[in-house]
C-alpha cells in the first residue's frame, strides 16, 4: 500500500493523489495550487475529506489514501486504499444519473440529489487497492 506521505500532490497525468489512511492525527493542506484550482485536504485514520474552491469534492469514512484522482465532464476516476471498509461521498453535477464500477464491477446506476453528492461503498479490508469509475450517462 502506498499511502501519499505528503498529503496532497499532482501527477504527471494531470492527476492528484491525496490523503493518508495511517495517520493517527489529523493533519491537513490548505491552498493547494492544481490546475488553476485551490484545493484543500484533511486527512487521518478517521476521515479524508478533499475541497476544491471551497467546494465538497471527496470525503471518505474512516480515512482513506487516493491515487490518481482525475475529474472529467463525464465523471471521476480514481484508486482508492485503506484499512478496512469505506463509505465514500463523491461531489459530482447535482440531478445527473451515473453508473458506478468499484473494482472493475458496476454497482448499478445512481442519480445524484440536490448538491450532487453521490455515496458508494468500497470494500478495502483485504484489497490493496480498488479502482473506483464513475461516469455520467447520457447527457
Amino acid at each position: 500500500m502506498a499511502v501519499v506521505e505528503e498529503l496532497i500532490r499532482s501527477e504527471a497525468d494531470g492527476a492528484i493523489s491525496f490523503g493518508n489512511h495511517k495517520l493517527t492525527k489529523k493533519a491537513k493542506v490548505e491552498d493547494f495550487r492544481h490546475a488553476g484550482d485551490l484545493l484543500k485536504v484533511k486527512t487521518s485514520h478517521e476521515m479524508t475529506k478533499l475541497e476544491k474552491n471551497g467546494m465538497f469534492l471527496y470525503e471518505s469514512v474512516p480515512g482513506t489514501s487516493v491515487l490518481n484522482f482525475m475529474e472529467t465532464e463525464q465523471g471521476v476516476e480514481f484508486i482508492v486504499e485503506g484499512d478496512e471498509d469505506a463509505q465514500i461521498t463523491i461531489g459530482l453535477t447535482e440531478g445527473k444519473e451515473y453508473e458506478v464500477l468499484v473494482d472493475g464491477r458496476s454497482t448499478g446506476a445512481m442519480k445524484t440529489g440536490l448538491g450532487g453528492k453521490l455515496s458508494l461503498s468500497a470494500e478495502l479490508g483485504a484489497a490493496d487497492e480498488v479502482p473506483v469509475k464513475i461516469v455520467q450517462i447520457g447527457g
